[in-house]
């Protein structure tokens, strides 16, 4: 009877994925770029995209035209020298302002020499800029306009995060990274109060804003403000400072519906991936834990069997809503590198209304293969997930390492992919997300 109830079960797709496995298809509308990170609407109604390529162009795309050839803005020569082989610096992220359409200013992340008195053997320097665009060309940045918002030392190459974008209440949100290395134990990560896992740029607010995201005025006093309500004005800690206990949340996006909430992908060391709704004040646990689990940052493919449920402040550590095992399917994993990305509001893709869309850098190790998740976002504890298939493959690979999501004004969202490991060649591709056929 139940080998029979079973097989009635999997028939009608209620056991597994089987037949209830959602598909989408995708679309290319840009190609020939080399490493793109990053796809932002223009704030007008011209229906331009801004691609962020990570060797250091953001490209326009028009429904009109394709591709522009000529950049919107050029900084190569301000950033550092990238390897052909994995890398995590480059040109990052872009964020127009609110009032774009009156000021023209928007801002990016790119990694920058080290600055002149940074730390010696440290790596580089994050900057956060503004730029105007030309008032002659809107399809032309003015480079001379550059202005140095923020500076970062970063220690190693690695863990440099990199989203912008405004929120809802019109302040500059900033991803960082744990300043690189592994566990958050390397040259540059300062002990904590958690003796036990030594280091901790993400426990530390108040030696540095690494492990963090930042929330800042760009609109009050010169370089930037502090919004008066962020968690650590008036008490110890740094002003900038929106929440922490990050390790490296690469991308993050708000809801553009709902409560606007904020989500981040943050990726793991060796054994879980995770994504967070990230709160005002929040600490998200790293490197006391990994996911939900204790990290043992002496061992890091071994739990703790314990570890401290709040900070040396009271503040709980907060668990993610989604975690995964890290690795290659083909060891038990979701995949490598989590990949934030957006609550699917458009109209194309009825069956993903509402949905959260994430994906990992690829299942397999040394193989271009991402994949695509939904989530359904819930009120209290993890949210559900399954892999999307995808038409064009037949199956849940995009056939590409998947490297960021894009979302419109409408709520419709793109991916961007390359077929290489490193910021070299030409095979990135910028893909619309359309319902399957």
């Amino acid at each position: 009877m139940k080998i029979k109830l079973l097989f009635v079960l999997f028939s009608l797709g209620w056991v597994l994925t089987g037949s209830s496995q959602e598909s989408v298809g995708l679309e290319v509308i840009a190609d020939n770029l080399v490493s793109p990170v990053a796809l932002v609407e223009s704030p007008d109604e011209s229906g331009r995209y801004f691609i962020v390529d990570q060797v250091g162009v953001i490209r326009i795309y028009t429904p009109q035209k394709g591709l522009l050839q000529e950049p919107f803005l050029d900084l190569k020569d301000k950033i550092v020298s990238l390897k052909d082989a994995h890398e995590e610096r480059g040109l990052l992220g872009l964020a127009f302002h609110p009032d774009y359409n009156e000021n023209g200013r928007f801002f990016v992340y790119y990694s920058a020499p080290l600055s002149e008195g940074g730390p010696k053997n440290w790596d580089h320097t994050s900057h956060i800029s503004e730029f105007r665009v030309s008032p002659n060309n809107p399809n032309m940045a003015e480079k001379t306009s550059e202005k140095i918002i923020l500076k970062v030392d970063q220690p190693q190459d690695n863990h440099n995060a990199g989203t912008l974008a405004f929120g809802p209440d019109n302040y500059l949100y900033i991803a960082l990274g744990d300043g690189g290395g592994a566990n958050d134990i390397d040259m540059g990560h300062v002990p904590d109060w958690y003796a036990e896992n030594a280091g901790g740029n993400g426990q530390d607010v108040e030696q540095n804003l690494l492990g963090s995201i930042l929330r800042i005025d760009v609109d009050g006093d010169s370089p930037y403000g502090i919004p008066e309500d962020n968690p650590f004005v008036d008490k110890d800690g740094m002003d900038e400072i929106y929440a922490y206990g990050l390790r490296n949340p690469y991308r993050f996006s708000f809801d553009l519906e709902g409560n606007n909430d904020l989500i981040a992908g943050d990726a793991g060391q060796v054994l879980w991936e995770e994504v967070s709704v990230i709160t005002k004040g929040g600490n998200y646990g790293w490197n006391v834990k990994e996911g939900s689990h204790c990290f043992n940052s002496y061992n890091n493919d071994k739990e703790k069997e314990e570890c401290p449920e709040k900070d040396k402040m009271g503040n709980p550590l907060i668990d993610p809503v989604i975690e995964f095992k890290q690795g290659g399917t083909d060891h038990g994993g979701k995949g490598l590198v989590v990949i934030g990305g957006y609550v699917y509001r458009g109209e194309m893709i009825k069956n993903l209304a509402g949905k959260y869309i994430f994906g990992t850098w690829t299942q397999h190790h040394g193989k271009p293969a991402g994949a695509v998740f939904m989530a359904t976002p819930q009120e209290t504890g993890m949210w559900g997930f399954k892999e999307l298939k995808i038409d064009q493959t037949n199956s849940t690979s995009i056939g590409h390492y998947l490297l960021s999501f894009g979302q419109n004004k409408e709520g419709e969202m793109f991916v961007l992919t390359t077929d290489e490991e490193g910021p070299t060649g030409n095979t990135g591709k910028v893909f619309k997300m359309i319902a399957a056929k």
